[in-house]
């Protein structure tokens, strides 16, 4: 009866790691819903919701180019025109470009992904609930990739059960080795496949309550003007959202720079 005791430790595998998914998944799903449910998302919130800190800079640096506060120019260059911040995003893309007023677009664009004003606001998404906590996701795939070392755990468990010699003859009306062995083997494919379902939904920067939040933004857009509505359609969905030329070019120059320079 060797096989109990496998067929225990396959238990206390498929136990231990699906238990350990289910608390992940439901920490990273827990929500402050009252936060959530009153809560009007500004322009850099939508942005850092849809594409994190490096889709705020873009907002930023697009928003100050249409109000002809900053040159971006289709060659990859950012030119200050007005050096006056309105804000803290607009002050930290002033500074990141530095006091010569102009700079190439890429490093403009990772130094204000990477400042204070911008982990300022993804500390503040956080606490609200609308945004996936830094360690929320690797706890969750974790233990996701937990549970499937112990399903690769039962089966060989269970194949090492079946194939050692037998201590005793089984009767004709005794349950198959086999059979207790599939029950944590289904146990674990089932939580995988509930984690598949619910998990997959999560998106890198929003919670599913940001994620919800979003979609309604993006069904009823802000109406009080069209540049409202023209800034919330590239904080939604980023650069490819610009439709001046120029601006296509300077963003497109941007991302072909990094190659050009190794």
């Amino acid at each position: 009866m060797f096989w109990v005791l496998l067929l225990l430790l396959a238990w206390a595998a498929a136990g231990i790691s699906c238990t350990r998914l289910c608390l992940a998944a439901v920490r990273a799903a827990a929500v402050d819903a009252d936060a959530a449910r009153g809560h009007h998302l500004t322009l850099y919130e939508a942005a850092f919701l849809s594409g994190g800190p490096a889709r705020v800079a873009d907002l930023t640096l697009v928003s100050m180019a249409r109000q002809r506060r900053l040159l971006l120019a289709h060659t990859g260059w950012a030119t200050v025109v007005d050096p006056r911040g309105r804000d803290e995003m607009e002050r930290s893309v002033i500074g990141a470009i530095g006091p010569q007023g102009q700079s190439r677009i890429a490093p403009v664009r990772a130094s204000t992904a990477a400042a204070d004003s911008v982990r300022c606001l993804a500390d503040r998404l956080v606490a609200a609930g609308l945004a996936v906590p830094d360690g929320a996701r690797t706890t969750v795939a974790s233990a996701i990739r937990q549970v499937q070392a112990a399903a690769a755990a039962v089966l060989a468990l269970g194949a090492v059960a079946v194939l050692m010699p037998s201590q005793s003859r089984a009767s004709e009306n005794d349950v198959p080795i086999a059979v207790w062995f599939s029950l944590p083997l289904i146990l674990t494919v089932s939580c995988l496949a509930i984690a598949r379902i619910e998990v997959h939904p999560y998106t890198r920067w929003a919670s599913p309550a940001g994620q919800r939040l979003l979609g309604t933004l993006a069904r009823h857009p802000d109406a009080t003007g069209d540049d409202r509505t023209y800034l919330t359609s590239v904080a939604v969905r980023g650069v490819r959202a610009v439709g001046e030329p120029e601006l296509r070019a300077a963003f497109a120059h941007r991302d072909r720079s990094p190659e050009r320079q190794r």
